[in-house]
């Protein structure tokens, strides 16, 4: 049996990425049976294609995404660019650094997280060997839906998180083989401001992107978005537990994989590393050993210089 999970970041939680993969490998006892790694999705900032969750800052250096792309490839672990911008036109699709991190991933074993139609028939086109998904991003509703979408030929196809819990319905999708569950979703469940807060990331991301180029004072505003469930760190594994919409550890080995699912996605890559590691934590470990494995990618993030601990100044 094989419980496969997608992990967020190649760039702000790729150091924990790597950390947890040498876990795994150094110490499966620690982890819940089954437990693999099926990629890595995300992009590296600031990327025009970019959706679903903002990102921001300076872009990578090219031998850093070859890097990144090389030392998970390594590892047996696929890279999925979280291109998710739904608001693309034609001339978007030249963006040099898009298409640079697809050609250096384009060798058969990474793909591609999409919405935009535009994308999907540039990339099938110019990247034939590169793994196409569908997004949860495109908010399909009910199975007839999903399976519509199976029918398209994609690797997989990530399910909208309201439909988690829904086993009625999610017994009459037809290859649950290839669908992927939102395990860790911080919306609210049946947020109505979802599908605008996802048009207003892409429009920010063109802007971010345009930016990059104008000097301060031509520079266009970003324009803000005020929700209590963006709240970053405020939301994690422990305080989503009462939405209809979480998927427990427990359920993901007693309904879900018995089901015929065994893909699952863990969000989090706008997220700092402790709200990230506590999902894996929760979702990948072993209850005996969570304490023991947080304290060990603590320390080794400390060691590594990628988090800082103050020392307690002395009493006077």
């Amino acid at each position: 049996m094989e419980v496969k999970f997608h992990l967020p970041g190649l760039r702000r939680n790729y150091p924990l990425n790597v950390l947890f993969l040498g876990m795994l490998k150094g110490h499966p006892e620690f982890f819940r049976e089954g437990v693999k790694i099926a990629s890595c999705f995300g992009e590296f900032p600031t990327s025009l294609w970019n959706g679903g969750r903002n990102s921001r800052g300076d872009q990578c250096s090219p031998e850093y995404i070859n890097g990144v792309i090389q030392s998970l490839n390594s590892w047996g672990i696929p890279v999925r660019f979280t291109y998710t911008n739904m608001l693309l036109n034609e001339a978007d699709l030249q963006d040099p650094y898009c298409n640079f991190c697809l050609k250096v991933a384009h060798n058969g074993m990474n793909g591609v997280i999409l919405v935009s139609p535009l994308l999907e028939e540039y990339v099938r086109k110019n990247y034939p060997n590169m793994k196409i998904t569908s997004s949860t991003c495109k908010q399909i509703k009910g199975a007839e839906g999903v399976n519509t979408e199976l029918e398209k030929g994609y690797d997989l196809v990530v399910l909208d998180y309201n439909m988690n819990n829904q086993f009625e319905e999610l017994e009459k999708i037809t290859d649950k083989g290839r669908c992927e569950i939102l395990i860790n979703a911080a919306c609210e469940p049946n947020c109505a401001r979802r599908g605008a807060h996802y048009r207003h990331i892409s429009e920010n991301q063109k802007n971010m992107v345009k930016n990059m180029t104008l000097p301060p004072e031509q520079q266009v505003e970003l324009k803000p978005w005020e929700c209590k469930f963006c709240a970053g760190a405020h939301q994690n594994v422990h305080t989503i537990k009462d939405f209809c919409t979480y998927v427990s550890p427990e359920d993901i080995w007693e309904k879900y994989v018995p089901m015929g699912f065994n893909n699952f996605k863990i969000e989090g890559r706008t997220d700092d590393f402790f709200v990230v590691l506590e999902a894996y934590c929760h979702y990948m470990i072993k209850p005996e050993y969570q304490g023991q494995v947080r304290l060990q990618l603590l320390r080794s993030l400390q060691e590594a210089k990628i988090v800082q601990v103050a020392q307690p100044s002395q009493m006077r």
